[in-house]
């Protein structure tokens, strides 16, 4: 099967911006705080982003660490279990990112589409 070129250049990027030192906002940080609004579960965002429930936990420690406030609140387990949750501060550091995403990959559509031009043909295609 021949492969498509990827014409989205938001999907062909991948920003890991430096904060400071030390401090890393990047495309697997905002992936786990997207599983996790989207499954109310630190664990089940673990398994759609196909890391483990130790990783996963090591991220949202360290996110909620890195910023002022915590990023995502846990809800202790009880008869129905426990859940996570974004904070209001969580929302706003994903749709931060996701705006430089946007904004990025509308800055740079018009050369990395030439740059892609550029490449090598494989002869099977």
């Amino acid at each position: 099967m021949k492969s498509k070129a990827n014409n989205n250049p938001q999907q062909r990027i991948r920003l890991r911006l430096k904060l400071t030192p030390g401090v890393i906002m990047g495309p697997g940080k905002a992936d786990i705080l997207r599983g996790i609004r989207a499954t109310g579960s630190i664990s089940a965002a673990g398994r759609l982003n196909d890391m483990s429930y130790k990783r996963t936990w090591d991220i949202v420690n360290t996110l909620n660490h890195d910023y002022q406030e915590p990023l995502v609140q846990t809800n202790t387990g009880g008869q129905h279990g426990g859940g996570a949750t974004l904070t209001p501060l969580g929302e706003k550091v994903l749709a931060l990112y996701e705006r430089i995403m946007d904004n990025t990959a509308a800055a740079i559509a018009r050369d990395l589409n030439q740059l892609t031009r550029l490449i090598h043909k494989p002869d099977n295609e």
